[in-house]
């Protein structure tokens, strides 16, 4: 197919968004220091019932950056951020950005073993984290070389965002709650979040260009240890304005923040974009079905981005009917497909048209979205402001005509720089075409002639049976229409006969457990889908393993599958 600067998806743009957005030629820090002087009494986060100004927001970030200079931190020094969803994470991630330095955000589900790499790896010298995580941070900060270990390490508590007495609405599940309240004994070495905002330090002057680096956040990939994804203010900027524009936000939304913020999603739409319009986020700390439904309802939520998994949960509570989701303008996501049969449960009972995105840590987030105004199910979208996205043979680049599968590739301002400290996996992970750079994803897909993207399937994950390819999660999508099937992940298991065949791991649905059997998914799958997806083997599971930010993790069930 000819390459022209006219794409098919031109024909199908909202024609009330530009193509391209003028970045602004400020840093992430500048977003946050307009909103407060705009909005300085307007609720920035609300957190369990406790709001937390723009300008409150503001003051403590510059003092955490007052902290981190006090403590020696300069100019493109890397920091971590690891604790869950609090307005603290907020204010330290603008306080480290202040500071001139660099964020360095790490999944709070870590461990020990996982951690020591975050501290070598960006050679970080400073953390900020959380009470409930500080015994990992000083248990992996022992296990580094003494030359590379941590300097200092800052703790805040939740309580220090919470009110001191919690409206029932507003209170998670008992369990959650008290890992909320609960205030271990801090390692020494430790500085209290109460005391560094207390000190009142004032940072240096803020000199951060828009090419410097902000944000490395890290990206398991499918081979080696986590990489760092170089993220400057630039690349950054262009999709905390452009998720705004492309979802009708404006300083009036009310999010639910509650996909985690480390993850490149959570943070740009409950950390970057949200500042930059000025909108308020009603901050989760960790889903809980309950609470989702009664925040919404309480605080008049517009806007929710989300992993499908959550609305899937949602629907199993047996409250759902009784929450209130009539404010909702705007429900959007990815990590996962949204199956159809949710999404058309969506539309039919809230009257909420899902609309899929796509995106990696590479592209910050989103380089492809569905017009909310013409939504496809089980879609990517199209290639959002100034982005140019194409399918192109495997192992080559040679561009493939709509309906073919081949790996998607990318250009447009969100792309990332590189990897840190890896330049031949920056090289490999990039191509030429026409004389441009494209960002190779590692996602198998498809074009229609609209210029709609859809996904097949990474690379890595397709199974052969016999010759035929089986992409797992299409056979994932059609599962979820089976009445008794609640969640699904599809994975391969070795077959003496096609050399690898396909297994189901079910999580039934609660009407559906204790009178159903493996058989009764088979045979439902054989009246459902070619022969040579069926599952030839069914495993009943009470839950499927979840990634911080709610993706399933199948590499897990198939790497214990493999063993």
């Amino acid at each position: 197919m000819a390459s022209t600067s006219i794409r098919p998806h031109h024909a199908s743009w909202p024609t009330r968004l530009p193509r391209e957005l003028t970045v602004p030629a400020t840093s992430l820090w500048f977003n946050l220091e307009v909103s407060a002087a705009r909005y300085p009494d307007k609720p920035a986060y609300v957190f369990l019932g406790r709001a937390l100004t723009y300008r409150d927001l503001k003051a403590q970030a510059e003092a955490v950056a007052g902290w981190l200079q006090g403590q020696g931190v300069k100019k493109g020094d890397r920091v971590l951020l690891f604790m869950q969803n609090c307005p603290q994470y907020a204010a330290a991630f603008y306080g480290v950005l202040r500071a001139d330095a660099v964020v360095v955000p790490v999944n709070p589900m870590n461990r020990a073993d996982e951690f020591t790499h975050y501290i070598t790896d960006p050679a970080a010298r400073v953390a900020i984290t959380s009470a409930d995580l500080t015994a990992i941070v000083h248990e992996a900060n022992g296990r580094v070389p003494e030359a590379q270990r941590l300097q200092q390490v800052l703790v805040t508590r939740f309580t220090d965002a919470m009110p001191a007495d919690l409206d029932p609405a507003e209170a998670p599940a008992e369990p959650i709650l008290q890992w909320l309240r609960s205030d271990p004994a801090l390692p020494p070495g430790c500085t209290r979040w109460a005391d560094a905002l207390a000190a009142g330090l004032r940072p240096g002057p803020h000199t951060a260009q828009p090419d410097d680096l902000a944000v490395l956040p890290y990206t398991s990939g499918t081979t080696g240890l986590p990489k760092g994804c170089m993220h400057s203010h630039r690349t950054l900027m262009a999709n905390a304005i452009g998720g705004g524009l492309w979802g009708h936000g404006s300083a009036e939304s009310v999010s639910l923040a509650v996909v985690p913020m480390f993850h490149i999603t959570g943070m740009m739409y409950g950390v970057l974009g949200n500042v930059y319009g000025g909108s308020t986020a009603i901050v989760m700390p960790r889903w809980d079905r309950e609470l989702a439904g009664r925040l919404i309802s309480r605080h008049k939520v517009t806007h929710w981005t989300c992993i499908p998994t959550m609305i899937i949960d949602l629907f199993g509570s047996p409250n759902y009917k009784s929450f209130d989701l009539t404010s909702l303008r705007y429900a959007s996501g990815g990590g996962a497909a949204m199956p159809q049969a949710v999404a058309e449960r969506l539309q039919k009972e809230f009257g909420i048209t899902f609309a899929e995105g796509y995106g990696l840590t590479e592209t910050a987030a989103p380089s492809h979205a569905n017009p909310p105004e013409r939504a496809k199910l089980q879609c990517l979208g199209i290639p959002i402001f100034g982005v140019d996205s194409r399918i192109v043979e495997p192992g080559t680049t040679k561009e493939l005509p709509p309906g073919e599968v081949g790996e998607i590739v990318t250009r447009g301002p969100m792309v990332f720089k590189g990897y840190w400290g890896h330049p031949e996996a920056t090289e490999a992970a990039f191509c030429e075409i026409d004389g441009q750079r494209f960002f190779r994803t590692g996602d198998l897909g498809r074009m229609d002639e609209e210029g709609y993207f859809f996904i097949t399937d990474r690379l890595k994950r397709m199974i052969n049976a016999s010759g035929f390819k089986v992409w797992p999660s299409e056979v994932e999508l059609l599962l979820f229409k089976c009445p008794q099937v609640q969640e699904a992940c599809v994975i391969a298991a070795k077959d003496a006969y096609r050399g690898e065949t396909v297994k189901a791991v079910i999580v039934l649905r609660a009407e559906a457990r204790g009178h159903t059997a493996p058989e009764d998914i088979v045979a439902w799958a054989k009246e459902h889908m070619a022969a040579y997806k069926v599952p030839k083997i069914v495993e009943f599971a009470d839950s499927l393993p979840k990634s911080g930010s709610g993706k399933v993790m199948w590499r897990l069930l198939q790497e214990k599958e493999g063993a």
